[in-house]
């Protein structure tokens, strides 16, 4: 400070002397004008900062200035001492936890919300219809059993924005905070749950987690739920699904079993698995026929093992290595990873590394800027073989998941693809056979309220009673077993006679007849009789149900018209097999012709050269002689 004061002082020093000139020359015009003879004083300016302080301090109104402003900077700053200390006092009685909306531990505080008695009684709520699904939402009161409601979107409400509701907890006071924020630069909204607990003891906030979880597993006891991957790398929860029955799913005997043992003993044998040094990983690739019960397989599969299904899209616009190994390393340490055809995910096949994508997304990006070129084709995914490999069983790959990947096409996948360490057990999965066909009639004629048993195809003649498959009558209970359906006919308003060649054709039948009551031995033999039209190996279970379907409430026509479909699906399958072989009997006549023409032109070129060298020697010849 005092190394400055010198310049200061000049700078005072430079800065008075134009007053002190002007004073002057006011007080010699002044003395001029006047008959007494007065001395003129020239204007005082501090020239030093000591004499700078005093000079402002003259000023009455800046001194009022400086001590409010020193008089208020004490009071907000002991102001916020005290609220500073009074929160850290306060929280230090506390327990705070925040949820995010992406984590499941937000969907665990709101079902276990959802079951407090406090909650009926708030009075400040948001109603809501989107969240049924992720169960995020707290259902009213006798919702689930209204009838009135069961054709529309069930109403549910949630805690409004920034509102605090009080309650207790093992007698503890709680507080419960919904916090709503825009993210992203789309603006989406992401919810976040604030809990606040009056206590020190954090065994409390583990009970609540603990009791939260429990009450979550038990409201979905009987259902699973599904993620898929958006576009920012992220797991997004769309549904919750109820679990299928295994028994639902009908295979040749043996295939379910080892399966689902094979898993067990999986997820059972994590201590083995880090005991001897391998990855706790596990993947299963189902190929067959399309339509033979893949990915119902899957679906039961994880409902019996009690795990998530997280769908991994593999041409899903924008994926590529890095994106694809983010979503694997995000995924939980249970669960169910879904690949499906696996063989169709990629428009231009896989590729062994990613020199070749890149240098066809840089070809496809050359050609935009062509003139006159054609438009590009849309750019799905970005992936090559060598990321999806490093993905399943890469140094950072995700351990503890149970992968499936499905294809139809077995011996289009690379052989490391399938090599054991990424495909560990390969299941085939071929056409119906008769044991399949046995099982589906009968599992879909049996009572509604037990489809899971087991029909022999011998019974005891005195089977007790009869059973029907479940369906209501809406015409009565007088329908004969053999009674066909009245055929669909369309009701036209205006009551005009519509000509037999206008009139719309409708394919299916309706189902307002009541099915017949059969003994269960009946239902025995009629599907060994089904199962007997079959034929081994040609038909897809799909293509069975979707028959069934069709004579849901009408077991006897389902038997009797069986062989007249098969007959009818065996001409359809040759008719589009020669479709297939002209089509490519044209492709290959076409190339054909194209390689003809392409060696007429080679010809025609190659003639044309001949023409001109000989002309060329003719030229020379006559220049040499001249």
């Amino acid at each position: 400070m005092a190394a400055y004061m010198p310049l200061m002082q000049q700078f005072l020093s430079a800065f008075t002397t134009p007053l002190d000139a002007a004073a002057n020359v006011s007080a010699n015009a002044t003395a001029a004008a006047s008959t007494a003879s007065v001395t003129a004083t020239p204007l005082a300016f501090p020239t030093d900062l000591s004499s700078l302080i005093t000079f402002l301090a003259s000023f009455s109104a800046l001194r009022d200035w400086a001590k409010l402003v020193v008089v208020g900077g004490l009071i907000e700053m002991c102001r916020r001492f005290f609220f500073g200390g009074y929160a850290k006092i306060v929280n230090s009685f506390f327990i705070t936890a925040c949820f995010e909306e992406q984590d499941v531990s937000y969907t665990w505080m709101m079902v276990w919300l959802s079951k407090q008695p406090s909650w009926s009684k708030a009075r400040d709520v948001q109603v809501s219809t989107n969240t049924i699904v992720n169960n995020t939402a707290i259902m009213l009161d006798g919702e689930d059993g209204s009838d009135r409601f069961k054709s529309s979107r069930k109403l549910a409400y949630l805690p409004s924005v920034s509102t605090t509701y009080n309650l207790w907890y093992k007698r503890r006071w709680m507080t419960i905070t919904r916090v709503q924020s825009q993210t992203g630069w789309y603006g989406s909204k992401e919810n976040s749950l604030f809990v606040s607990i009056m206590t020190r003891d954090h065994s409390i906030l583990v009970s609540l987690l603990q009791e939260a979880r429990r009450d979550y597993l038990a409201a979905q006891e009987h259902k699973m739920c599904v993620y898929v991957s958006d576009t920012s790398n992220n797991w997004r929860h769309v549904a919750c699904r109820e679990k299928r029955s295994m028994n639902s799913i009908i295979l040749d005997p043996g295939m379910k079993d080892v399966l689902i043992d094979d898993a067990k003993d999986f997820l059972a044998s994590k201590e083995w698995y880090a005991e001897r040094g391998i990855p706790h990983r596990r993947g299963y690739l189902l190929y067959g026929a399309p339509g033979s019960g893949k990915t119902s397989l899957i679906h039961a599969a994880a409902g019996e093992l009690q795990l998530d299904i997280y769908i991994i899209s593999l041409s899903r616009i924008g994926l590529d290595d890095s994106a694809l190994g983010e979503l694997v390393n995000a995924l939980p340490e249970r669960c169910v990873a879904l690949m499906e055809d696996i063989d169709a995910a990629f428009t231009s096949g896989l590729t062994r590394d990613t020199a070749t994508a890149t240098a066809e997304s840089q070809d496809i990006n050359a050609g935009k800027s062509i003139p006159g070129a054609p438009p590009a084709p849309p750019t799905t995914s970005r992936l090559s073989l060598s990321g999806l490999l490093n993905a399943l069983d890469g140094v950072g790959a995700q351990e503890g998941r149970i992968l499936f990947a499905t294809t139809n096409r077995y011996s289009a996948l690379d052989p490391a693809l399938c090599r054991p360490g990424r495909m560990d057990l390969h299941i085939e999965f071929q056409l119906s056979s008769k044991f399949q066909a046995r099982q589906l009639f009968s599992r879909f004629y049996l009572p509604a309220h037990n489809p899971d048993t087991v029909v022999p195809e011998e019974d005891d003649e005195d089977d007790e009673g009869s059973v029907d498959s479940g369906y209501n009558s809406v015409v009565g209970e007088e329908g004969d077993e053999k009674r066909s359906p009245s055929p669909v006919e369309s009701s036209t308003s205006t009551g005009t006679d519509v000509p037999e060649s206008e009139k719309p054709t409708f394919n299916g039948t309706s189902h307002q007849t009541r099915a017949p009551n059969l003994k269960r031995r009946q239902i025995a033999k009629l599907a060994v009789r089904f199962s007997e039209s079959i034929p081994e190996r040609e038909i897809s279970m799909a293509s069975l149900q979707g028959y069934l379907m069709a004579y849901k409430t009408r077991p006897f026509e389902a038997v009797a018209n069986a062989s007249a479909w098969v007959e009818k699906e065996r001409s359809e399958k040759l008719s589009k097999e020669r479709k297939e072989k002209e089509a490519e009997a044209e492709k290959a006549k076409a190339a054909a012709l194209a390689k003809e023409k392409e060696a007429e032109k080679a010809k025609e070129v190659a003639a044309e050269k001949e023409k001109a060298n000989v002309a060329a020697e003719k030229a020379l010849a006559k220049n040499e002689t001249s």
